[in-house]
């Protein structure tokens, strides 16, 4: 039988803005039991969260998973770092280009898949400057503009 489809999806608004996007992953999560329910939930914020290397394995800071309200004895750090699960090859692309200057990991939405399996979206991001964003936002107009006149 299969599972139903899950709607959550949190996404980080800002890394799209501040970044741009070279190339994107899907990594797993080691996730506690307290943790995955509250995610079901829809109760974590991938605000100012990032990833970065420790012992050639990746780790995302800053991910806030709120407590779960039934959980009990077991209950879980909400902004403890958590390992992500990507295979060799993935790690060490991602571990060469983040050694280039101005390369990041950024965590751009996390997802429950259809698996039952949380999931997290990262990218490989450069940072944007000012002028860049200033770009981005007129493109952001261009298109809207265009939709608006062919409806």
């Amino acid at each position: 039988m299969p599972k139903a489809k899950s709607k959550v999806e949190i996404r980080n608004r800002r890394a799209s803005f501040d970044y741009e996007f070279l190339e994107t992953f899907q990594a797993g999560i080691m996730l506690t039991g307290t943790e995955i329910k509250s995610i079901r939930a829809g109760k974590a914020s991938l605000v100012d969260s990032f990833c970065y290397f420790n012992n050639d394995e990746l780790y995302v800071k800053n991910m806030h998973v709120a407590d779960y309200w039934w959980g009990s004895w077991g209950k879980h750090d909400p902004k403890r770092d958590r390992k992500l699960l990507l295979n060799r090859k993935e790690l060490n692309k991602l571990a060469r280009a983040v050694k280039e200057k101005g390369l990041t990991i950024i965590a751009v939405k996390l997802y429950i898949a259809d698996n039952g399996y949380a999931k997290l979206l990262i990218a490989l991001a450069k940072g944007k400057k000012e002028y860049d964003k200033r770009q981005s936002i007129k493109e952001k107009d261009m298109k809207r503009e265009i939709e608006r006149f062919h409806r």
